[in-house]
Parts: C-alpha cells; sequence; structure tokens
C-alpha cells in the first residue's frame, strides 16, 4: 500500500487540503470556507470536515500523517497558534485539538514555511540543499531551507524575513514597526507608489487604467516603457527589493533564492535586474559562491510542503 500524506492550507477565505503521495504528487484536492469571524470552533469543525473529505477520496493509500501551514505566529513543537491575526486566533492548541478526531502524527507550521518546505523538495528549489524562498503577496513572507531541513527559529518564530528593517523610520508596518522589507517591496507597497505616482503626475500614462482603485501590482510594470513616472516607481520598487534579497544572500548565503507570489508574474523585467544588483551586493563579489535568483515552480506549494512535514 502506497504511503500518502494530508496536507492542509490556511488562507483568510478558505482552507485547502490534498491527499499527497512521497513524491509530491497531489492525488486529490479539496477545500472548505475558513469562516475565520464564525470563531475557533467552526474553523476547528470544517477542518476535520476537509480531512474527513480526504479520507474518503484516499482510494489505496496508508495516510502517515497530517501536516498544516497557518499564517500566524506558530509554535510548532507544542502545537500551538500563538497569534494568526487573520484568523482572530491567540493561543488555539490546535493539535490538540484535532487529535481529538485524527490518531495520525500532526504537525504544524507558519503558512510560508510550508511554501517554502514544498518548493525544496517538490519544485524549483529540489536540486538545492540550501534555498531561501520569497513571496511577494500582500506582504512578503518566507521559508528557509538549510541542507534541505527547514529552519524556523526559537520557538518557530524565525524566518519572518519580510520584517527586516530596510530603511529605518520609514513606511509604517502593520508589525507596529517601520521601514520592514514588505512595506517597500509587497504587491501592496508598489500598488502604493503607483498610486503616488499617479496622484503626483496627472499626465502619467498610469492614468489610462481609469482611476486609483483600478490600480494593481502590475500597472507601474505594463506602463514602465512609455511612461517616465511608471519606470520610477519599478525602478524603486526593484531596488528595495533587491536590498532585502542582498541582506538574505549575505546572511544565509543559499544556492537559490526562490522567488513566489504574484509579483513574480513580471517575469524578465523583475527578475533580471534583480539578478544583477545581487549578483554585485554579494560579499566577496564572485570570489565566493554565487546565489541564484530564481522562481517558485509549484501551484499548489502550500499543500505539499505541508504534506512534507510528516515526511
Amino acid at each position: 500500500m502506497e504511503k500518502v500524506y494530508i496536507g492542509i492550507d490556511f488562507g483568510g477565505t478558505s482552507v485547502k487540503g490534498g491527499i499527497v503521495t512521497a513524491d509530491g504528487k497531489i492525488l486529490y484536492k479539496s477545500s472548505v470556507p475558513t469562516d475565520a469571524k464564525e470563531g475557533v470552533k467552526k474553523v476547528i469543525s470544517n477542518i476535520v470536515k476537509l480531512i474527513r473529505d480526504l479520507e474518503a477520496h484516499n482510494a489505496n493509500g496508508e495516510i502517515q500523517g497530517i501536516g498544516i501551514g497557518i499564517p500566524g505566529l506558530i509554535d510548532a513543537e507544542s502545537g500551538v497558534v500563538v497569534v494568526a491575526g487573520n484568523l482572530y486566533w491567540s493561543d488555539v492548541h490546535i493539535v490538540d485539538e484535532l487529535h481529538k478526531h485524527f490518531d495520525y502524527p500532526i504537525k504544524i507550521t507558519n503558512d510560508a514555511n510550508a511554501a517554502a518546505l514544498g518548493e525544496a523538495k517538490f519544485g524549483s528549489g529540489k536540486s538545492y540543499k540550501t534555498s531561501v524562498f520569497v513571496t511577494l503577496g500582500t506582504g512578503i513572507g518566507g521559508g528557509i531551507i538549510i541542507d534541505g531541513k527547514l529552519y524556523e527559529g526559537n520557538k518557530s518564530a524565525g524566518g519572518e524575513i519580510g520584517h527586516m528593517i530596510i530603511h529605518p523610520h520609514g513606511e509604517q508596518c502593520t508589525c507596529g514597526n517601520k521601514g520592514c522589507w514588505e512595506t517597500y517591496g509587497s504587491a501592496t507597497a508598489i500598488i502604493r507608489e503607483t498610486r503616488r505616482a499617479m496622484q503626483a503626475h496627472k499626465d502619467s500614462e498610469m492614468w489610462k487604467v481609469g482611476g486609483l482603485e483600478n490600480v494593481d501590482g502590475k500597472t507601474a510594470f505594463d506602463y514602465a516603457d512609455v511612461d517616465e513616472y511608471a519606470k520610477q516607481v519599478v525602478d524603486e520598487y526593484i531596488d528595495n527589493l533587491a536590498v532585502g534579497l542582498i541582506n538574505i544572500a549575505n546572511i544565509f548565503r543559499p544556492e537559490v533564492i526562490i522567488i513566489g507570489g504574484g509579483v513574480a508574474n513580471q517575469g524578465d523585467s523583475l527578475i533580471l535586474p534583480l539578478r544583477e544588483q545581487v549578483k554585485g551586493g554579494l560579499f566577496a563579489r564572485s570570489s565566493g559562491p554565487s546565489v541564484g535568483i530564481i522562481f517558485a515552480s509549484l501551484k499548489s506549494a502550500g499543500i505539499v510542503g505541508a504534506a512534507a512535514l510528516n515526511m
């Protein structure tokens, strides 16, 4: 009988889960609403339903364990969600709660850590022992893989790369600090700066999107070749993104940094200048080992990465 694993990926609106093989193939995938505003019991109930559905569609596999990626501060060893703002959770003993329903081994981690593990084992990072995953979305999340293993820090509270400070006294971050990397390198950041540029320059070509409410993470990129203000936004965004990547490269010296998230869809116009800047910012430059900058490749990295917690 084939060994299979359950991987669960929490989101703000839905919780996705899958039956995953040892080589990272998803045999069956399902989801349930998160219903976070209805309280912890409701969310746990939804997860139980999801796992029951996955069990029901597990044809001939022998389930080895359940892994869960959850947004927030996670204590993996104790199985506790310390705090998860999007879920309105604080001190939730999720592993104990789920063990009331299931006898499988159950492990949890931060959702970005799960995605990092998924990419490292089954995606763009599978040929490398050491990698750092960076996801550019509403904020900047990430995960660190050292010698093939997930590094989570003291009480699993490490790996918050989006909250390295790159501009002291800079933009206010939701974490309470100012100048965090995610306030300059996230999709939210480039949307903010695009709108600021449009408001300051009524002659900008970017106004062709219709209005400030129509701006998204690719607007500035779309107009960068025809509008000097858009180009300034993109150039400054890439400069700020590169600062964080150079810091990561010099602290961990990974073989590769893997970039995912919506902004990664910009392709060469994003990654080529980032490669040049990171190359130029490496300690010892070309005398030391290089650090590759590559894109993520998995659509369900969170699910397969969560499943991999038990592999």
